[in-house]
């Protein structure tokens, strides 16, 4: 059976960018170039992934949808009052009040597969997690290819265990949240492409890959070394179907901002992003606790958001981010795969 990523007419999948950076008019505009469409389930409930779902179909019948796959992390309560006690004045500068008690969540995540088992799509892809051997069966009863978001050799060996259909080896250059099944364990500089050699070395499964892919060889060194497509996010930030804010797009351009970095300082969780004031002043301060500390930024971040403050925004970014283009995200995703259309 081929994967479905790997029946488009470009090998170009676009990451699915969730809180609102994959709009359905991005999606819309990857199915147009050729390329595959991801809709990004992350941070909305059953209900309102529901519509854009539907909407996605009508649209493309070949697609998927990304789901965060729960993997809580006990918070370490010490850690965690002395990470707010630190963010406290800088949140009462810009008028937010922080609550002092962890909020955790599971993103819906039960009700969002049950509501994809009752209404198949051609596959679904997790992350933050491995689906478990349960939910992979319960996709493939109705049809549904599943695909599993893996970071090193021994997830991927887990994740074929479990009996998924294909990867996604995402490495750590890629921007926003890494997609480890280990969000404690310290995250070490490496090319996705020799991540990706790894991974095709110890499993016999269809690996689509991305991070820090800046343009044309970058997809090509991938394609080579047995990618079966590569995943951009970062380069369709400034497209002009992407819901990235207007501050972020900023930054991206900005001389001001030099480098990226991972850090857990704005959700607990690692994640790659531009380094602003914020990750300068907290990321030594951060605590291994998602999502309780997305849960505690979240209206901070709201209000950088909104004030047009840049230093106190996550900015997302991958490492390829000075590569970053304006434009239509067709004409994007034609740049970087009609060399390598498929025949």
């Amino acid at each position: 059976m081929t994967i479905a990523f790997e029946k488009t007419a470009l090998p170009i999948i676009g990451a699915p960018m969730a809180g609102g950076t994959t709009t359905p008019e991005l999606t819309a505009a990857v199915a147009r170039a050729g390329g595959f469409p991801f809709v990004a389930g992350g941070y909305l409930s059953a209900e309102a992934l529901a519509p854009q779902v539907e909407r996605m179909r009508e649209t493309a019948g070949n697609f998927g949808v990304n789901l965060f796959a729960p993997n809580p992390v006990p918070v370490d309560r010490a850690a965690f009052d002395a990470f707010v006690a630190a963010l406290t004045p800088a949140a009462a500068e810009r008028g937010v009040t922080l609550s002092p008690d962890p909020v955790e969540d599971d993103d819906d995540y039960e009700a969002k597969v049950d509501h994809l088992v009752a209404h198949p799509v051609p596959l679904v892809s997790m992350t933050f997690n491995l689906p478990t051997a349960e939910v992979v069966d319960r996709f493939h009863a109705v049809g549904t290819q599943v695909v599993a978001t893996v970071t090193t050799a021994p997830e991927a060996r887990a994740a074929d265990e479990r009996g998924v259909d294909g990867l996604i080896a995402q490495g750590p250059r890629a921007g926003g949240h890494s997609g480890t099944a280990d969000p404690t364990r310290s995250i070490d500089d490496r090319a996705t492409v020799d991540l990706v050699r790894e991974i095709l070395a110890e499993v016999d499964l269809p690996v689509a890959a991305g991070g820090g892919v800046d343009g044309v060889e970058a997809v090509e060194e991938l394609l080579a070394a047995g990618a079966g497509a590569v995943v951009v996010g970062t380069l369709l930030l400034l497209s002009d179907e992407a819901g990235t804010a207007e501050t972020h797009r900023s930054a991206l351009t900005s001389p001001e901002f030099t480098e990226t970095r991972l850090t857990r300082a704005f959700t607990g969780r690692p994640a790659r992003a531009l380094v602003n004031d914020f990750v300068r002043e907290f990321d030594g301060l951060a605590v291994d606790a998602y999502p309780a500390v997305h849960h505690l930024t979240k209206e901070f971040r709201a209000e950088a958001k909104k004030s047009g403050d840049p230093h106190g925004l996550h900015l997302w970014a991958g490492t390829g981010y000075r590569s970053v283009k304006t434009g239509s995200a067709e004409t994007i995703v034609k740049e970087l795969g009609t060399r390598f259309a498929r025949g």
